[in-house]
Protein backbone atom coordinates (compact mmCIF):
# COMPACT_ATOMS: atom_id res chain seq x y z
CA UNK A 1 0.00 0.00 0.00
CA UNK A 2 2.70 2.46 -1.06
CA UNK A 3 1.08 4.15 -4.09
CA UNK A 4 0.84 7.92 -3.72
CA UNK A 5 -2.36 8.36 -5.76
CA UNK A 6 -5.16 5.83 -5.66
CA UNK A 7 -8.72 5.38 -6.85
CA UNK A 8 -10.49 3.80 -3.89
CA UNK A 9 -13.73 3.32 -2.00
CA UNK A 10 -14.45 5.34 1.10
CA UNK A 11 -14.14 2.14 3.14
CA UNK A 12 -10.68 1.59 1.65
CA UNK A 13 -9.73 5.18 2.50
CA UNK A 14 -10.73 4.51 6.10
CA UNK A 15 -8.37 1.52 6.15
CA UNK A 16 -5.57 3.63 4.68
CA UNK A 17 -6.14 6.34 7.30
CA UNK A 18 -6.25 3.83 10.14
CA UNK A 19 -2.97 2.22 9.09
CA UNK A 20 -1.38 5.64 8.63
CA UNK A 21 -2.41 6.48 12.22
CA UNK A 22 -0.81 3.29 13.53
CA UNK A 23 -3.65 0.75 13.70
CA UNK A 24 -2.25 -2.61 14.79
CA UNK A 25 -5.31 -4.60 15.93
CA UNK A 26 -8.74 -5.05 14.36
CA UNK A 27 -11.54 -7.32 15.53
CA UNK A 28 -14.84 -7.40 13.71
CA UNK A 29 -17.75 -9.28 12.24
CA UNK A 30 -18.82 -8.88 8.58
CA UNK A 31 -21.86 -6.68 7.99
CA UNK A 32 -23.02 -4.63 5.01
CA UNK A 33 -22.01 -1.91 4.20
CA UNK A 34 -18.76 -1.98 6.24
CA UNK A 35 -17.42 -5.43 5.29
CA UNK A 36 -14.70 -4.13 2.96
CA UNK A 37 -12.93 -2.60 5.95
CA UNK A 38 -12.54 -6.00 7.60
CA UNK A 39 -11.69 -7.75 4.33
CA UNK A 40 -8.86 -5.37 3.48
CA UNK A 41 -7.46 -5.28 7.00
CA UNK A 42 -7.39 -9.08 7.13
CA UNK A 43 -4.70 -8.83 4.44
CA UNK A 44 -2.96 -5.58 5.35
CA UNK A 45 -2.53 -5.86 9.12
CA UNK A 46 -0.38 -9.04 9.06
CA UNK A 47 1.89 -7.32 6.53
CA UNK A 48 2.76 -4.55 8.98
CA UNK A 49 3.06 -6.67 12.12
CA UNK A 50 -0.54 -6.16 13.22
CA UNK A 51 -3.32 -8.61 14.00
CA UNK A 52 -6.75 -9.22 12.53
CA UNK A 53 -9.37 -11.47 14.08
CA UNK A 54 -12.94 -12.21 13.02
CA UNK A 55 -15.10 -12.53 16.10
CA UNK A 56 -18.34 -14.43 16.64
CA UNK A 57 -20.38 -11.22 16.90
CA UNK A 58 -20.14 -7.47 17.35
CA UNK A 59 -20.21 -7.42 21.15
CA UNK A 60 -17.24 -9.79 21.18
CA UNK A 61 -15.52 -7.57 18.59
CA UNK A 62 -15.87 -4.53 20.84
CA UNK A 63 -14.61 -6.47 23.85
CA UNK A 64 -11.61 -7.70 21.87
CA UNK A 65 -10.47 -4.23 20.83
CA UNK A 66 -10.92 -2.95 24.38
CA UNK A 67 -8.57 -5.67 25.63
CA UNK A 68 -6.07 -5.12 22.84
CA UNK A 69 -6.00 -1.38 23.47
CA UNK A 70 -5.19 -1.97 27.12
CA UNK A 71 -2.06 -3.88 26.07
CA UNK A 72 -0.80 -0.82 24.19
CA UNK A 73 -2.15 -1.24 20.66
CA UNK A 74 -4.07 1.22 18.52
CA UNK A 75 -7.33 -0.57 17.73
CA UNK A 76 -10.47 -0.36 15.61
CA UNK A 77 -13.63 -2.25 14.76
CA UNK A 78 -16.18 -1.60 12.01
CA UNK A 79 -19.86 -2.39 11.75
CA UNK A 80 -23.26 -0.98 10.76
CA UNK A 81 -26.45 -0.18 12.64
CA UNK A 82 -27.51 -3.61 13.97
CA UNK A 83 -23.94 -4.44 14.99
CA UNK A 84 -23.47 -1.01 16.50
CA UNK A 85 -26.48 -1.71 18.71
CA UNK A 86 -24.81 -4.87 20.00
CA UNK A 87 -21.61 -2.98 20.81
CA UNK A 88 -23.19 -0.46 23.17
CA UNK A 89 -22.55 -2.34 26.42
CA UNK A 90 -18.82 -2.74 25.76
CA UNK A 91 -18.66 0.79 24.35
CA UNK A 92 -19.93 2.04 27.71
CA UNK A 93 -17.20 0.02 29.42
CA UNK A 94 -14.59 1.72 27.23
CA UNK A 95 -16.04 5.13 28.14
CA UNK A 96 -15.93 4.38 31.87
CA UNK A 97 -12.51 2.70 31.83
CA UNK A 98 -11.17 5.42 29.49
CA UNK A 99 -9.82 3.07 26.87
CA UNK A 100 -8.74 4.55 23.50
CA UNK A 101 -10.40 2.85 20.53
CA UNK A 102 -12.06 3.68 17.21
CA UNK A 103 -15.48 2.32 16.20
CA UNK A 104 -16.71 2.79 12.62
CA UNK A 105 -20.44 2.48 11.97
CA UNK A 106 -21.07 2.72 8.22
CA UNK A 107 -24.70 3.77 8.29
CA UNK A 108 -27.55 2.01 6.48
CA UNK A 109 -31.33 2.06 6.75
CA UNK A 110 -32.95 0.95 10.00
CA UNK A 111 -34.35 0.18 12.58
CA UNK A 112 -33.55 -3.52 12.92
CA UNK A 113 -32.06 -5.02 9.76
CA UNK A 114 -33.81 -2.28 7.78
CA UNK A 115 -32.23 -1.63 4.38
CA UNK A 116 -28.84 -3.38 4.46
CA UNK A 117 -27.58 -2.05 1.11
CA UNK A 118 -29.15 1.42 1.17
CA UNK A 119 -27.98 4.72 2.62
CA UNK A 120 -29.13 6.43 5.79
CA UNK A 121 -27.77 8.62 8.57
CA UNK A 122 -29.86 7.18 11.35
CA UNK A 123 -27.08 6.26 13.80
CA UNK A 124 -26.30 9.85 14.80
CA UNK A 125 -28.32 9.88 18.00
CA UNK A 126 -27.38 6.28 18.77
CA UNK A 127 -23.71 7.28 18.68
CA UNK A 128 -24.45 9.98 21.25
CA UNK A 129 -27.01 8.31 23.47
CA UNK A 130 -26.73 4.54 22.84
CA UNK A 131 -24.65 4.01 25.96
CA UNK A 132 -26.70 4.19 29.16
CA UNK A 133 -25.82 6.68 31.86
CA UNK A 134 -24.39 10.17 31.66
CA UNK A 135 -21.35 10.34 29.42
CA UNK A 136 -19.87 12.19 26.48
CA UNK A 137 -18.59 10.87 23.16
CA UNK A 138 -16.69 11.98 20.07
CA UNK A 139 -18.30 11.19 16.70
CA UNK A 140 -16.80 12.24 13.37
CA UNK A 141 -17.88 11.98 9.75
CA UNK A 142 -16.88 13.03 6.22
CA UNK A 143 -18.33 13.45 2.73
CA UNK A 144 -15.41 12.61 0.43
CA UNK A 145 -12.85 9.83 0.11
CA UNK A 146 -9.99 12.24 0.81
CA UNK A 147 -11.71 13.51 3.94
CA UNK A 148 -12.49 9.95 5.07
CA UNK A 149 -8.74 9.32 5.15
CA UNK A 150 -8.00 12.48 7.12
CA UNK A 151 -10.88 12.08 9.56
CA UNK A 152 -9.88 8.46 10.21
CA UNK A 153 -6.43 9.66 11.24
CA UNK A 154 -8.06 12.34 13.40
CA UNK A 155 -10.21 9.69 15.10
CA UNK A 156 -7.15 7.80 16.30
CA UNK A 157 -5.47 11.04 17.39
CA UNK A 158 -8.51 12.04 19.44
CA UNK A 159 -8.88 8.58 20.95
CA UNK A 160 -5.30 8.77 22.22
CA UNK A 161 -5.45 12.43 23.28
CA UNK A 162 -8.68 12.16 25.27
CA UNK A 163 -8.32 8.47 26.19
CA UNK A 164 -11.78 7.67 24.93
CA UNK A 165 -13.68 5.74 22.27
CA UNK A 166 -14.19 7.72 19.04
CA UNK A 167 -17.03 6.89 16.65
CA UNK A 168 -16.69 7.22 12.88
CA UNK A 169 -20.12 7.76 11.30
CA UNK A 170 -19.61 7.40 7.57
CA UNK A 171 -22.66 6.40 5.51
CA UNK A 172 -23.19 3.78 2.81
CA UNK A 173 -22.75 6.20 -0.10
CA UNK A 174 -19.47 7.54 1.28
CA UNK A 175 -18.31 4.05 2.18
CA UNK A 176 -18.92 2.62 -1.30
CA UNK A 177 -18.26 5.50 -3.68
CA UNK A 178 -14.87 5.68 -5.41
CA UNK A 179 -12.76 8.80 -5.71
CA UNK A 180 -9.17 9.88 -5.96
CA UNK A 181 -7.12 9.59 -2.78
CA UNK A 182 -3.84 11.45 -2.51
CA UNK A 183 -1.86 9.59 0.12
CA UNK A 184 0.18 11.90 2.36
CA UNK A 185 3.77 11.04 3.06
CA UNK A 186 4.60 9.59 6.50
CA UNK A 187 4.86 12.49 8.92
CA UNK A 188 2.88 14.86 6.68
CA UNK A 189 -0.19 14.51 8.89
CA UNK A 190 0.31 14.60 12.66
CA UNK A 191 -0.11 11.26 14.43
CA UNK A 192 -0.67 11.21 18.20
CA UNK A 193 1.05 8.28 19.88
CA UNK A 194 -0.04 6.56 23.07
CA UNK A 195 0.93 8.61 26.14
CA UNK A 196 2.67 6.11 28.39
CA UNK A 197 3.48 6.69 32.03
CA UNK A 198 6.98 7.63 33.09
CA UNK A 199 6.47 5.91 36.45
CA UNK A 200 9.10 3.21 36.85
CA UNK A 201 8.53 -0.40 37.86
CA UNK A 202 8.11 -0.86 41.60
CA UNK A 203 6.74 2.67 42.07
CA UNK A 204 3.05 3.36 42.67
CA UNK A 205 1.22 3.95 39.39
CA UNK A 206 -2.17 5.68 39.47
CA UNK A 207 -3.97 4.75 36.22
CA UNK A 208 -6.68 7.38 36.69
CA UNK A 209 -4.71 10.36 37.99
CA UNK A 210 -4.79 13.09 35.31
CA UNK A 211 -1.79 15.28 34.60
CA UNK A 212 -2.16 19.07 34.78
CA UNK A 213 -3.13 19.11 31.09
CA UNK A 214 -5.90 16.58 31.78
CA UNK A 215 -4.31 13.67 29.92
CA UNK A 216 -4.04 10.26 31.56
CA UNK A 217 -0.73 8.43 30.96
CA UNK A 218 -1.23 4.71 30.44
CA UNK A 219 0.78 1.62 31.28
CA UNK A 220 0.49 -1.38 28.99
CA UNK A 221 -1.61 -3.98 30.75
CA UNK A 222 0.51 -7.02 31.52
CA UNK A 223 3.65 -4.89 31.70
CA UNK A 224 5.59 -3.59 34.68
CA UNK A 225 2.61 -2.21 36.62
CA UNK A 226 -0.28 -4.03 38.22
CA UNK A 227 -3.53 -2.07 38.33
CA UNK A 228 -7.29 -2.59 38.35
CA UNK A 229 -9.64 -1.94 35.43
CA UNK A 230 -13.40 -1.90 35.99
CA UNK A 231 -16.62 -0.61 34.53
CA UNK A 232 -17.70 0.44 38.02
CA UNK A 233 -17.08 3.91 39.38
CA UNK A 234 -13.53 3.85 40.60
CA UNK A 235 -10.84 5.84 42.37
CA UNK A 236 -7.46 6.94 40.98
CA UNK A 237 -6.12 3.41 41.57
CA UNK A 238 -8.92 1.89 39.47
CA UNK A 239 -10.66 0.20 42.39
CA UNK A 240 -14.47 0.38 42.71
CA UNK A 241 -15.87 3.08 44.95
CA UNK A 242 -19.30 4.33 45.98
CA UNK A 243 -18.00 7.42 47.75
CA UNK A 244 -20.22 10.29 46.51
CA UNK A 245 -17.33 12.71 46.13
CA UNK A 246 -15.27 10.27 44.04
CA UNK A 247 -18.28 9.26 41.93
CA UNK A 248 -19.20 12.88 41.27
CA UNK A 249 -15.62 13.82 40.38
CA UNK A 250 -15.20 10.92 37.97
CA UNK A 251 -18.48 11.57 36.16
CA UNK A 252 -17.69 15.25 35.65
CA UNK A 253 -14.22 14.27 34.45
CA UNK A 254 -15.63 11.86 31.84
CA UNK A 255 -17.96 14.53 30.49
CA UNK A 256 -15.82 17.65 30.85
CA UNK A 257 -12.69 16.22 29.23
CA UNK A 258 -14.69 16.14 25.97
CA UNK A 259 -17.41 18.78 26.27
CA UNK A 260 -14.98 21.42 27.54
CA UNK A 261 -12.84 20.76 24.45
CA UNK A 262 -15.71 20.95 21.94
CA UNK A 263 -14.15 23.89 20.09
CA UNK A 264 -10.84 22.04 19.73
CA UNK A 265 -12.53 18.83 18.64
CA UNK A 266 -14.74 20.57 16.05
CA UNK A 267 -13.90 19.81 12.42
CA UNK A 268 -15.84 21.36 9.57
CA UNK A 269 -15.76 22.80 6.05
CA UNK A 270 -17.56 25.92 4.92
CA UNK A 271 -18.53 27.36 1.55
CA UNK A 272 -19.73 30.91 0.74
CA UNK A 273 -20.84 31.74 4.27
CA UNK A 274 -19.50 35.30 4.35
CA UNK A 275 -22.64 36.76 2.76
CA UNK A 276 -25.03 33.78 2.76
CA UNK A 277 -28.71 34.41 3.47
CA UNK A 278 -29.73 30.81 2.77
CA UNK A 279 -27.45 28.56 4.84
CA UNK A 280 -27.36 24.78 4.58
CA UNK A 281 -26.03 22.68 7.44
CA UNK A 282 -25.23 19.12 6.45
CA UNK A 283 -22.77 16.23 6.74
CA UNK A 284 -21.76 13.00 5.05
CA UNK A 285 -23.05 12.25 1.57
CA UNK A 286 -26.02 14.59 2.08
CA UNK A 287 -23.56 17.49 2.18
CA UNK A 288 -22.46 16.67 -1.37
CA UNK A 289 -25.98 17.29 -2.64
CA UNK A 290 -26.29 20.45 -0.56
CA UNK A 291 -23.00 21.80 -1.98
CA UNK A 292 -24.14 21.07 -5.55
CA UNK A 293 -27.28 23.10 -4.93
CA UNK A 294 -25.28 25.93 -3.35
CA UNK A 295 -23.21 26.26 -6.52
CA UNK A 296 -26.39 26.23 -8.64
CA UNK A 297 -28.06 28.91 -6.51
CA UNK A 298 -24.93 31.06 -6.54
CA UNK A 299 -24.99 30.90 -10.32
CA UNK A 300 -28.50 32.37 -10.20
CA UNK A 301 -27.53 35.20 -7.89
CA UNK A 302 -28.98 33.66 -4.73
CA UNK A 303 -26.67 34.04 -1.74
CA UNK A 304 -26.47 30.47 -0.48
CA UNK A 305 -23.77 28.84 1.64
CA UNK A 306 -22.95 25.53 3.28
CA UNK A 307 -21.60 24.56 6.69
CA UNK A 308 -20.47 20.93 6.42
CA UNK A 309 -20.05 19.37 9.84
CA UNK A 310 -17.35 16.75 10.30
CA UNK A 311 -17.69 16.66 14.09
CA UNK A 312 -21.20 15.66 15.11
CA UNK A 313 -20.47 15.01 18.81
CA UNK A 314 -19.68 16.93 20.90
CA UNK A 315 -22.02 19.10 18.89
CA UNK A 316 -20.23 22.32 17.82
CA UNK A 317 -23.01 24.65 18.96
CA UNK A 318 -20.89 27.81 19.04
CA UNK A 319 -19.66 27.19 15.50
CA UNK A 320 -23.21 26.65 14.21
CA UNK A 321 -24.50 29.72 16.05
CA UNK A 322 -21.74 31.89 14.62
CA UNK A 323 -21.97 30.65 11.02
CA UNK A 324 -25.76 30.90 10.83
CA UNK A 325 -26.16 34.23 12.62
CA UNK A 326 -26.82 36.30 9.49
CA UNK A 327 -28.97 33.73 7.68
CA UNK A 328 -32.54 34.39 6.73
CA UNK A 329 -33.22 30.66 6.65
CA UNK A 330 -31.21 27.64 7.77
CA UNK A 331 -31.81 24.29 6.08
CA UNK A 332 -30.51 21.17 7.80
CA UNK A 333 -30.00 18.48 5.17
CA UNK A 334 -29.77 14.94 6.51
CA UNK A 335 -31.05 11.43 5.87
CA UNK A 336 -32.91 10.79 9.11
CA UNK A 337 -35.83 12.32 10.99
CA UNK A 338 -33.90 15.33 12.21
CA UNK A 339 -31.10 14.21 14.55
CA UNK A 340 -28.83 17.17 13.86
CA UNK A 341 -31.67 19.55 13.04
CA UNK A 342 -32.73 19.41 16.70
CA UNK A 343 -29.23 20.46 17.74
CA UNK A 344 -29.08 23.26 15.17
CA UNK A 345 -32.39 24.65 16.43
CA UNK A 346 -31.05 24.76 19.96
CA UNK A 347 -27.93 26.58 18.78
CA UNK A 348 -29.40 29.01 16.24
CA UNK A 349 -30.28 32.61 16.98
CA UNK A 350 -33.61 32.18 15.16
CA UNK A 351 -34.77 28.58 15.77
CA UNK A 352 -38.09 29.24 14.01
CA UNK A 353 -36.14 29.78 10.77
CA UNK A 354 -34.40 26.38 10.95
CA UNK A 355 -35.98 23.83 8.61
CA UNK A 356 -35.41 20.11 8.09
CA UNK A 357 -34.76 18.83 4.57
CA UNK A 358 -34.59 15.06 4.75
CA UNK A 359 -35.05 11.77 2.99
CA UNK A 360 -35.49 8.44 4.79
CA UNK A 361 -36.33 5.93 2.04
CA UNK A 362 -32.84 4.55 1.48
CA UNK A 363 -32.13 6.85 -1.46
CA UNK A 364 -29.51 9.58 -1.51
CA UNK A 365 -31.09 12.98 -1.02
CA UNK A 366 -30.62 15.03 -4.20
CA UNK A 367 -30.20 18.74 -4.95
CA UNK A 368 -33.68 18.61 -6.50
CA UNK A 369 -35.13 17.25 -3.25
CA UNK A 370 -33.57 20.12 -1.33
CA UNK A 371 -34.70 22.72 -3.85
CA UNK A 372 -38.32 21.57 -3.63
CA UNK A 373 -38.39 22.20 0.11
CA UNK A 374 -36.77 25.60 -0.36
CA UNK A 375 -39.41 26.61 -2.91
CA UNK A 376 -42.18 25.81 -0.47
CA UNK A 377 -40.54 27.77 2.33
CA UNK A 378 -39.50 30.70 0.17
CA UNK A 379 -42.83 30.77 -1.59
CA UNK A 380 -41.21 31.17 -4.98
CA UNK A 381 -39.26 29.23 -7.56
CA UNK A 382 -35.62 29.66 -8.45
Amino acid sequence: MSDTVRFVQGNEACVCGALYAGLRFFAGYPITPSTEIAEILSEELPRCGGHFIQMEDELASMCAIVGASMTGNKVMTATSGPGFSLMQEALGYAVMAEIPCVVNSVQRGGPSTGLPTKVAQGDVNQARWGVHGDHSIIALTASSVQDVFKISVEAFNMAETYRTPVILLFDEVVGHMRERLDMPEPGELPVVERLRTSVKAGVNYYPYLPREDGRLPMSDFGGVHRYNVTGLYHDIWGFPTEQPEAVNKLLYHLVDKIEAKAAEIARWKEYFLDDAQQVFVSYGSAARSALHLVHTLRGKGIRAGLLELQTLWPFPAELVRDRTEGARNVYVVEMNMGHIMAQVRQAAWKPDRVFLVNRVDGQLITPTDIGKVMRVIEGRGF
